[in-house]
């Protein structure tokens, strides 16, 4: 695990701490080539350049987020809000945590995206990758 993602999840309290190091554990064991860092204050992982997968502490619980979950036809992740096909999943404890739901949405994560990478450049309009 990337040393700032580890410092990340220690900087929680005990509870949330074991739902980041659970979701961390998940992501770094099924989402092959993907690299994890600090991003905008919270662990993201991406695919060549592109956000795949993140989670971040909320007043709620720990938001896990799939920057194309809205591709993946998951009834458990809700939708975002916006122009965007972000969609997440909120925990609260790390008993919640389904291992196996975590594994196929991140094996989806890694077939369905969008160019996030080249938002800016694109003027936020969103392409389609595979």
């Amino acid at each position: 695990m990337n040393n700032d993602i580890l410092k990340y999840n220690q900087s929680q309290t005990a509870s949330d701490s074991e739902i980041c190091d659970a979701l961390a554990t998940l992501i770094d064991g099924n989402l092959p080539g993907a690299e994890g860092k600090i991003w905008h204050r919270h662990p993201v992982w991406f695919l060549e350049g592109n956000p795949i997968v993140g989670y971040v502490k909320l007043k709620a619980g720990i938001r896990l987020m799939f920057w194309s979950g809205m591709g993946f036809d998951e009834e458990k992740l809700k939708a975002g809000t916006g122009k965007f096909k972000d969609a997440s999943m909120l925990y609260t404890t790390a008993e919640e945590v389904d291992a196996n739901d975590v594994k196929r949405w991140l094996d989806k994560a890694g077939e369905i995206q969008w160019d996030y990478k080249n938002l800016v450049k694109r003027k936020g309009k969103l392409e389609r990758l595979k």
